[in-house]
């Protein structure tokens, strides 16, 4: 109960944060659609939202050493506010992209803070609890944010953003107004892509397919679930069981990930995905509640590849190795996100619905085969670093787990 008085301030931001950013990208694609915007150009804000999300990784860390903690975050959550309302002003998808790329940086931004904030208060004894929570808050307010898509498609469209602008100002208050002291600023982690491709370049494969299905899903699932026939109402479902199917994945995954070798997990777990993108199609005639377990199935057996393959990345990294490797595994993850949603919505465009899914198989298939010849190429690893459930929020999460992951 301490540890979450104490925390109290950044988690009550976390679950504002989430529930304004969370609702944010399917409101837009069932906004889009309704004023007349193709569905490539609906997968475009999509893709801009993660340029900005990188774009926001970068200069976060920079930021927090120029201003501080608060005022930085104090910036970024403003920058996402003006992105929220700016969507009411002009309905236009080149002026909505631009506003997306304030969300983006707005999201990377604010956890970056969040997370160099935590990681500094913070101890070996108390970092299981904490991150626990972290998770918790985390994929909660994700969960309940899609669950607000149905009421928020409901309302007139002005009421819709302005009500996601007061959420992302009101997570401004928790940090501003806590009296907790603001912690030394870290440095910034160097950002090194070969790192990771020299450590494991299956864990790299991964990082890049996990970034297909979660990107492409989450911002692209509103028109497939249209084109499939659920209402407004329902897409929020839709995207809410994605979400459980996930979270629910993770303890499971991770209990197998320890136990064998982590290349069959991740090539077993790409199978199991493409089983899932074929009973996903082949569900999306039989109702809603068809759709919905399906798309529970879908976040089963997708959400963890990440995780999965950032663990393996790290079996053989060294201690000092752990924070640069998490960045450079982002920094792959966000460049799978920025090309996924724009090239998947082309692809229903032209092709039809069950592209999306195509698509994703597609990307499955292809893990596998690299997963299997990547054990041709290297033994496994007798001393395994403990299976993480690794976030995808800022550069700076590597700090927060790399305790949890020494050896």
């Amino acid at each position: 109960m301490r540890m979450i008085v104490s925390f109290a301030a950044l988690f009550l931001s976390v679950l504002l944060l989430q529930l304004s950013s969370g609702a944010v990208g399917p409101l837009d694609a069932l906004a889009g659609l309704q004023n007349g915007f193709s569905r490539g150009e609906v997968g475009f804000l999509g893709s801009m939202h993660f340029l900005g999300f990188f774009i926001g990784c970068w200069w976060a860390p920079r930021l927090m050493g120029d201003v501080g903690h608060s005022r930085a975050f104090a910036a970024f959550t403003a920058m996402g506010a003006i992105g929220m309302a700016g969507h009411i002003l002009i309905f236009d998808p080149t002026a909505w992209a631009l506003l997306r790329i304030m969300s983006g940086i707005c999201i990377a931004g604010c956890y970056t803070v969040i997370e160099s904030w935590l990681q500094a208060k913070v101890t070996n004894a108390s970092r299981g609890r904490a991150m626990g929570l972290y998770r918790v808050v985390d994929m909660g307010g994700s969960l309940i944010a899609q669950l607000m898509i149905g009421t928020l498609a409901s309302m007139e469209t002005y009421i819709a953003y302005n009500l996601l602008t007061i959420l992302c100002c009101a997570a401004m208050l928790p940090l501003a107004l806590t009296r907790v002291p603001q912690p030394e600023t870290p440095s910034a982690p160097r950002l090194r892509p070969s790192l990771a491709w020299r450590l494991s370049p299956l864990a790299v494969a991964g990082v890049l397919v996990a970034a297909l299905s979660s990107a492409s899903f989450r911002m692209v699932g509103p028109i497939y679930g249209q084109e499939v026939g659920l209402a407004a109402t329902q897409i929020g479902l839709f995207l809410a069981a994605f979400v459980a199917g996930g979270a629910a994945a993770q303890y499971p995954i991770g209990w197998l990930a320890d136990k064998y070798d982590r290349r069959w997990i991740l090539v077993w777990l790409s199978v199991a995905s493409v089983f899932s993108c074929a009973v996903t199609v082949a569900a999306s005639g039989l109702g809603t509640a068809g759709v919905m377990i399906s798309a529970a199935l879908f976040g089963l057996t997708t959400f963890p590849v990440y995780s999965v393959a950032a663990s393996h990345a790290h079996d053989f990294a060294t201690n000092e190795e752990r924070v640069e490797l998490s960045a450079a595994l982002m920094f792959f993850y966000a460049v799978g996100a920025i090309a996924a949603p724009w090239g998947t919505s082309l692809l229903i465009e032209a092709f039809g619905p069950s592209a999306l899914f195509y698509f994703i198989s597609a990307g499955h298939v292809l893990l596998v085969i690299f997963g299997l010849r990547r054990m041709r190429v290297r033994d496994t690893r007798e001393d395994r670093t403990p299976y993480v459930y690794t976030p995808r929020t800022s550069f700076t999460i590597g700090r927060l787990l790399r305790r949890t992951r020494d050896r």
